[in-house]
């Protein structure tokens, strides 16, 4: 399948960067680019892209914002921010808005193509090397830690397993892959912890699991049984 993306990047450089290195790839087709978060939203309504890559800091409307209103009247349209280290409370904004990841700047090509596909199939892409520093702003007040604490325990061992595996950003079919299971017994799984959970979307969902633990770090799973 061929994807359509949307790069918004303020630099004209980053742009046509990634748009010649990603139309590379085979799976991808760069339907439009913008320099700020508003004209990224027009050119959302016009071209229906699958995957947008955003940067987080543009003038006029940041990515951000951009964000929020694209998820808002675009549902189908998915977006992935790029970002730096520097930009942990912009990440979790960009998260907090509809951002199904986020991707360094630096990141090699190959890895970015391949993060932008689980995003398309699905997934949530949240780098392990930037989650450890985000995690503090994803801490809640005791109070409400007490409650989605409660939460947890209405979870089986399985769906804690699962529950990692989407705080790794892991897909459907890539959860089904790995624990040999059916995709439509994954997609059921997966409604029925977010149903448990009280969550919205799979983004709500694997910012929940990394906030309690469950996702993949340099051990296996915390969830996993």
């Amino acid at each position: 399948m061929m994807w359509k993306l949307l790069i918004a990047d303020d630099q004209t450089l980053m742009r046509e960067g990634l748009k010649t290195l990603l139309e590379l790839e085979t799976n991808f087709t760069v339907v439009a680019t913008a320099s700020n978060g508003e004209e990224a939203y027009r050119k959302t309504k016009e071209y229906q892209p699958d995957v947008i890559l955003m940067d987080i800091r543009m003038p006029t409307v940041d990515g951000v914002e951009g964000t929020k209103r694209i998820t808002r009247d675009f549902p189908d349209t998915k977006v992935l921010v790029l970002t730096t280290f520097n930009d942990q409370e912009y990440i979790l904004a960009a998260l907090e808005s509809g951002a199904r990841g986020y991707l360094l700047k630096d990141l090699p090509i190959e890895a970015m193509a391949k993060a932008i596909e689980t995003v398309a199939h699905g997934g949530v892409v949240m780098l392990p090397q930037v989650t450890g520093q985000i995690l503090p702003h994803l801490m809640k007040q005791s109070h409400e830690q007490a409650i989605e604490d409660q939460r947890i325990t209405q979870l089986t061992g399985r769906e804690k397993e699962i529950l990692s595996y989407i705080g790794s950003g892991f897909n459907n079919r890539e959860i089904s892959e790995s624990l040999f299971l059916s995709e439509g017994t994954v997609k059921n799984y997966v409604t029925q912890i977010m149903s448990k959970l009280e969550l919205r979307d799979r983004t709500q969902t694997a910012i929940f699991a990394v906030r309690h633990g469950y996702y993949h770090g340099d051990s296996f799973p915390k969830g996993s049984v």
